[in-house]
């Protein structure tokens, strides 16, 4: 999810990298309609970034929330199982574009995390390791079998989450230390590197079962509260800064404006994880703490849902209003997939735990939304890049 703040007007929007200063002579081989036609000579690995790990999160939680939905439909199964094998996919695709752009092009690579904008995308990585493992637990145990799932899930849950709260300190030290901010330069990209362990803390009950019974399980259900908290409370204090520059300063730059979705992946997450966690809680804790967390998932999630709803709304009117002038297609357009599934998984938790058809009708309405957003995005994305428009810097 490559953006653009107002201030950022030379940073390029289609792959996230920063504009050289002089680009090669386009390369007369490529024919129009030919594969990296628009690539214009530029090294096919040259802007390889960590937001195009945003395109694995958006096309993995498709399948996750399927899974989670509160009702049944005849073949959605199937269709996740299919979309979470096309994501295992794109995430070997990534990861191996990743490889190569760090091989052949390390010091543009390494100036990623320096750069003001890019280097919050960093979290990218981490909840896309995470979504594909959850994935594994919740519908492709069909396809691989249940150890080898249990196996994907555990490695990629703890390297998404190692690189989740390495993120969480690194990204914002640069900021406080580094990083040159004005007044206007709080987006939604800020919270990226912060939410992955609300991620951890969501999917990380998936794992609770397959540890022994005892101080294992406790450890990681206590630890994931850990995890819940510290997303948790930095989200507030940015989400406030977000607000606050939509207010001092405006919109900003119509690029940016798919980022304002971000804020509702947070919201989501945390209603996830509230009632996830909340269901392991009263057979690992005592007394009244176990009762107490169970709680907590109905009693936190439904006051923050009702907030995720204002937010979605002012996020969908922006949205609405730059579209008709102009809204740019870039990879920030994978904003509006991750964090709408979050709310549908949340929403769907909130169904399981009261029984109402309010949440049920809201999460199926949300998952329709989010299969409408997915398939227009990744549509789109997969025609950029077999033209080369969003490997390059334009």
């Amino acid at each position: 999810m490559a953006i653009t703040t107002a201030r950022e007007a030379s940073y390029d929007t289609t792959s996230g990298a920063p504009e050289p200063a002089r680009h090669a002579a386009p390369n007369r081989r490529f024919r129009r309609g030919s594969f990296l036609r628009d690539l214009e000579g530029q090294p096919t690995f040259g802007h390889i970034g960590p937001n195009w790990f945003a395109s694995v999160m958006g096309t993995g939680i498709v399948a996750n929330a399927a899974a989670t939905l509160p009702v049944q439909v005849p073949g959605l199964l199937v269709f996740a199982r299919a979309i979470w094998v096309l994501d295992v996919l794109l995430l070997a695709v990534v990861l191996t574009a990743t490889a190569v752009h760090w091989l052949r092009h390390g010091e543009r690579a390494r100036a990623h995390l320096d750069h003001p904008v890019m280097s919050h995308f960093y979290g990218a990585p981490a909840m896309g390791l995470m979504t594909v493992g959850a994935g594994a637990l919740l519908v492709g145990q069909p396809v691989i079998g249940t150890h080898p799932a249990v196996v994907m899930d555990a490695v990629l849950w703890t390297a998404g989450t190692a690189l989740g709260l390495w993120t969480a300190v690194a990204v914002p030290f640069r900021a406080f230390t580094g990083h040159e901010v004005k007044a206007d330069s709080a987006f939604g990209g800020w919270l990226m590197p912060v939410v992955p362990p609300m991620v951890s803390a969501a999917t990380g009950p998936l794992l609770i079962a397959h540890l022994p019974a005892g101080q294992a399980r406790t450890t990681l259900l206590l630890g994931c509260y850990v995890m819940f908290g510290l997303t948790l409370m930095v989200s507030v204090v940015m989400i406030t800064m977000i607000w606050s520059r939509l207010v001092h300063h405006k919109v900003g730059a119509a690029a940016a404006v798919p980022t304002l979705w971000i804020v509702l992946g947070p919201l989501g997450q945390s209603i996830t994880a509230a009632h996830n966690l909340g269901e392991k809680a009263p057979a690992l804790l005592p007394a009244p703490y176990g009762t107490a967390f169970h709680a907590l998932g109905l009693v936190y999630g439904v006051p923050m849902w009702g907030f995720a709803l204002l937010w979605g709304a002012l996020a969908l009117a922006i949205t609405i209003r730059t579209a008709r002038q102009h809204l740019p297609f870039s990879l920030t357009w994978w904003s509006f997939t991750f964090p709408v599934g979050t709310v549908v998984t949340g929403t769907s938790g909130l169904a399981a735990a009261t029984g109402l058809d309010l949440f049920t009708g809201a999460a199926v309405l949300f998952y329709l939304g989010l299969l409408t957003a997915w398939a227009t995005v990744f549509v789109r994305t997969a025609r950029g890049a077999w033209a080369g428009r969003l490997l390059k810097a334009v």
